[in-house]
């Protein structure tokens, strides 16, 4: 046990990484006001850990952030101009090896009025998204391994896009059965579950598509293990 410990610890030396260990679990409230912003771009970048994203609030931006390694405290970054505004939200890149029990969750709440569009680089863990009640323009998910929950249920008032890619190891897609919903998938997927859909080669479409003024698109590629999506 000695040698493996000198090893591991030559091992660090060489690579250049300090050992950080986790700490005590740190909670933090942000909030960004809203201002007269009539676009919203919103970047997330989060590596690996828990995230949920709602629509409970009246500011632009409501955050509460827990976590036990001090150098993954969260970056957020706000600018507007011209009426359009782009908010950014990451886990800081580190050269530092973590050893043990790490805990790390982001609790967000987006408005539910200003247009936004966006998009989420996720590396591992566990997303639950209720983005539904949002006034979504674009969204964009990428992640690698771990469970992917996108809520899309509600009105909305415009058409918009959905991309899903990278190596999800489970996705479940919840889609309004109201609006029109159109969806491409196709890459290394593995079961499909479309009930409610009719099929047409990759694409699938609910009864309303047809005949609705609003449409969500929804393009899912790469290695999805399952793939899920209900209309309700």
């Amino acid at each position: 046990m000695k040698r493996i410990g000198v090893l591991l610890a030559g091992i660090v030396y060489l690579s250049g990484c300090r050992i950080e260990p986790p700490g005590p679990v740190r909670h933090e409230t942000q909030s960004i006001d809203r201002d007269d912003a009539e676009r919203v771009r919103v970047d997330l970048e989060m590596g690996a850990g828990n995230l949920r994203i709602g629509s409970n609030t009246g500011k632009l931006l409501r955050a509460d952030f827990t976590y036990n390694v001090p150098s993954w405290r969260p970056e957020i970054r706000y600018s507007s101009a011209a009426g359009h505004g782009n908010l950014s939200i990451r886990q800081p890149e580190s050269s530092r090896t973590n050893l043990g029990h790490t805990e790390y969750e982001w609790d967000l709440d987006l408005n539910r009025e200003v247009p936004l569009e966006l998009r989420l680089h996720f590396g591992a863990g566990e997303a639950r998204l209720n983005l539904g009640d949002l006034s979504l323009r674009d969204v964009d998910v990428e992640m690698g391994v771990g469970k992917l929950d996108l809520d899309l249920r509600g009105g909305p008032q415009k058409s918009y896009d959905v991309r899903i890619r990278g190596g999800v190891g489970e996705a479940t897609v919840r889609l309004p059965s109201n609006v029109g919903v159109s969806a491409d998938v196709q890459g290394g997927l593995g079961e499909i579950h479309a009930t409610g859909f009719r099929r047409e080669g990759n694409r699938y479409f609910n009864d309303a598509y047809s005949t609705a003024k609003t449409t969500i698109h929804l393009d899912v590629q790469g290695g999805v293990g399952e793939i899920r999506l209900i209309l309700s």
